[in-house]
């Protein structure tokens, strides 16, 4: 028998797997501007959409992060995109508590989205490794094939026939695995290589007249008079004309109202050492990306190059160390796909995601504040929209008002961003899976 107790192969590192290509930008910032058309605070994917979109219109924008430009959850996560496909992943009641025409809407808004993501990537030239492969949702109990039922319902009404569900005795033409009791396919889905998007994407603003100003930490704000914004920093201060927050699982304190309506959850990830294409094909048949309907679900997917295997989820639901977390999630895969049993990892890494109170993204303006955030894990392709969408929002609308821009933006009384519920939350989340029959197999 294998040894399966040390999953760590030689060299192994606390370091998400993208940087090794595609690490944050180190580049002293330049000096910050005594103006600027608009402020942004937020160096991802949000706030970088919005720079290039406002420089494509010839307004001059500045970005702002407290670490490196892309260093969060934009240059982490697991690169999986897709449209509506996210809407109702975590609430089945949607429908209901929507409307079945604002849904239709909403699922419509998030699948053009997803075709806009193409066109962006083709008209900037965006080296980011990315392809339309499709998305695999297995359903990890046979009460879960309703949602997915629904969920496939909602996307097939807004853009046409493009989900559909997998019986039991197909499953492993998706994935080497007997624990799916079914599952769903999205065809407008695919895979990109996140380190190298953002870059790419912040390269792309800045040729369109973007600043941007890593290590640039924003200590406030005040609004003027004549309504434009004061925003002090770590390196100065700057005058706005408009201000914009795209700060998602990083929002502090400089922002209170935004603060107040985000839950920040650590997500974390592995990677396998290389396996071969072989392996990956064989584990992996159709090289999708890949996610499951429990509440305390897994996302995975090939690497961009088929050689390995990246396996995500919620390790644990207060802060854990990411030799740790790494650990459980290898036992996580092992589980789900045993013939990835005795491999070994190389990375294992985490990053902050933003859940809002309604489990909706966001996207929007309040007090002269525009703002976009909330992505509830499935972030690459809706803050690349929202970018956009806040970006025309400040240069006097569009001919279409995003849906998503008339959804309230709550929060909880006494809630101050510190998320001091997330272990119980966890707990019960752990209890529902289990109530519904999903639990790790026993190792020999």
């Amino acid at each position: 028998m294998t040894d399966t107790s040390d999953p760590f192969a030689p060299g192994f590192v606390e370091r998400p797997y993208w940087w090794d290509a595609a690490p944050p930008s180190i580049a002293d910032a330049p000096p910050l501007p005594e103006y600027i058309d608009v402020a942004i605070i937020g160096g991802g994917i949000a706030g970088l959409a919005t720079a290039l979109e406002l420089g494509r219109n010839g307004v001059k924008s500045l970005v702002m992060d407290r670490e490196m430009i892309g260093w969060g959850a934009s240059s982490r996560n697991g690169g999986a995109l897709a449209g509506a496909g996210s809407l109702g992943k975590v609430r089945a009641d949607l429908e209901q508590v929507l409307g079945k025409k604002f849904l239709h809407e909403l699922a419509e808004e998030s699948e053009g989205a997803f075709e806009s993501f193409e066109a962006l990537v083709a008209r900037e030239g965006l080296d980011c490794d990315f392809v339309r492969c499709g998305r695999f949702v297995g359903a990890h109990a046979q009460k879960a094939m309703d949602g997915l039922k629904r969920r496939a319902e909602m996307i097939n009404s807004a853009m046409g026939e493009q989900a559909f569900l997998i019986p039991r005795e197909r499953v492993a033409e998706e994935i080497a695995t007997d624990r799916f009791v079914g599952g769903m396919v999205l065809h407008r889905a695919g895979s990109l290589h996140p380190g190298k998007y953002v870059r790419s994407l912040g390269h792309a603003a800045e040729r369109q007249g973007a600043i941007m100003a890593g290590g640039t930490k924003v200590l406030g704000y005040r609004r003027e008079a004549d309504g434009g914004f004061v925003v002090d920093t770590s390196r100065g201060r700057v005058k706005a004309k408009h201000l914009m927050v795209a700060t998602n699982g990083y929002t502090g304190k400089a922002t209170p109202w935004h603060r107040r309506r985000l839950i920040p959850v650590a997500s974390y990830m592995i990677a396998t050492e290389e396996l071969g294409e072989e392996r990956v094909r064989k584990a992996l048949p159709k090289l999708r990306v890949y996610g499951d309907t429990k509440k305390v679900l897994y996302y995975f997917r090939p690497s961009p190059d088929y050689r390995r295997i990246l396996f995500g989820g919620r390790a644990s639901f207060v802060d854990a160390d990411t030799r740790r977390s790494g650990a459980r999630l290898h036992r996580f895969m092992t589980d789900l796909i045993p013939d990835l049993e005795g491999t070994k990892i190389t990375h294992s890494w985490k990053g902050n995601v933003a859940f809002a109170f309604d489990m909706m993204p966001h996207v929007g303006e309040h007090e002269g504040v525009h703002y976009a955030m909330a992505c509830n894990g499935s972030g690459v392709t809706t803050m690349t929209h929202f970018g956009t969408v806040a970006a025309q929002q400040i240069m006097g609308g569009s001919n279409r008002v995003s849906a998503y821009a008339r959804l309230p933006f709550p929060t909880k009384p006494f809630y101050n961003g510190n998320p001091w519920f997330l272990p119980v939350v966890g707990m019960s989340y752990q209890l529902r899976d289990r109530l519904d029959g999903w639990r790790l197999r026993d190792k020999p």
